[in-house]
């Protein structure tokens, strides 16, 4: 495989035809759509009542086009929300070596691809760096071009092999290690957001959440993430259409009409850039929107 080939794009769908259809079109609008794989892994329906939604969502899915192949992998059983994406993400990454992921909401900017290749192909040797991510918070101040944030995160992102490799199931281990190490405070980004309640939470079957885990992984084994300084990713999902998920509009962001330029960046965790997230996350308590973040972070959406 040449070192420069693509990475395949896999998108996670289920019961909302419309939010997919809004993701697809996004997608195929991307620069460098036509030259990627797209794989389609399908959730079944969990109960009768999700039946004729999941069986919309399976019509468009198979009569989409614009991409270099599709492969549409529909599930005989319900995985849900994690164990399909642990497992797709498993599958994927192990046979490519790199991926772009992204769920049945997520819309993107037409430089979403681009920056995610480019950025795998720029990291691809950096140990420290384990994703990218393509979706920023709506924070007021400027930020910079891209920078690096510690642990990982879930809404439109890529990895390679050795970076999903350290992805760890077993959220009482990360628990028990957040809490040995005495890393609370800094895993809740200074006690601005509880992540480390919602691990708990994990642990106590309260949630399922892959994100929570998948974000604990990394910050546990200190690696980096690379976000955008201006968002390539906008979530549609938070309209009461996704399990559990409330209505808001508090974490809508103008994408980007513009690529982001991949320069060289110091490897470590932006300090001026976690400031502003742990303001935004405490401005986000004052809103009152606590309780729809704390369902985006468990992966109900």
């Amino acid at each position: 495989m040449s070192k420069n080939t693509l990475a395949p794009i896999v998108l996670f769908v289920y019961n909302r035809p419309w939010h997919t259809q809004q993701t697809v079109k996004a997608l195929q609008n991307n620069d460098l759509a036509d030259k990627s794989k797209l794989y389609i892994f399908s959730d079944t329906a969990k109960n009768d009542a999700e039946v004729e939604n999941v069986k919309k969502v399976r019509k468009y899915i198979k009569v989409i086009d614009g991409f270099k192949h599709i492969t549409i992998i529909e599930r005989e059983k319900n995985y849900g929300l994690a164990n399909s994406i642990i497992s797709g993400v498993t599958e994927i990454v192990n046979k490519y070596g790199k991926i772009i992921v992204l769920e049945d909401d997520l819309v993107t900017s037409k430089y979403f691809l681009s920056f995610m290749n480019g950025a795998l192909e720029f990291y691809k040797d950096e140990n420290k760096v384990i994703s990218i991510h393509g979706y920023i918070y709506p924070i007021k101040n400027e930020l910079p071009e891209a920078f690096f944030i510690k642990g990982a995160d879930c809404w439109g992102w890529a990895t390679w092999k050795r970076g999903w490799d350290i992805f760890e199931v077993d959220g009482r281990k990360l628990l028990d290690e957040v809490k040995d190490k005495n890393l609370k405070k800094k895993f809740d980004i200074n006690g601005s957001y509880a992540y480390s309640k919602m691990l708990s939470e994990q642990v106590a079957n309260r949630n399922d959440s892959w994100a929570i885990r998948w974000y604990a992984s990394a910050f546990l084994k200190d690696k980096l993430t690379l976000y955008p300084g201006r968002s390539l990713v906008c979530n549609i999902g938070l309209d009461e259409s996704g399990i559990h998920c409330g209505n808001t509009n508090s974490f809508d962001t103008v994408i980007t009409n513009r690529p982001i330029k991949l320069v060289n960046i110091p490897v470590e965790e932006n300090t001026f850039v976690l400031r502003e997230i742990e303001k935004y996350f405490r401005m986000a308590k004052q809103n009152m929107i606590k309780r729809i973040f704390y369902k985006i972070i468990r992966g109900f959406l």
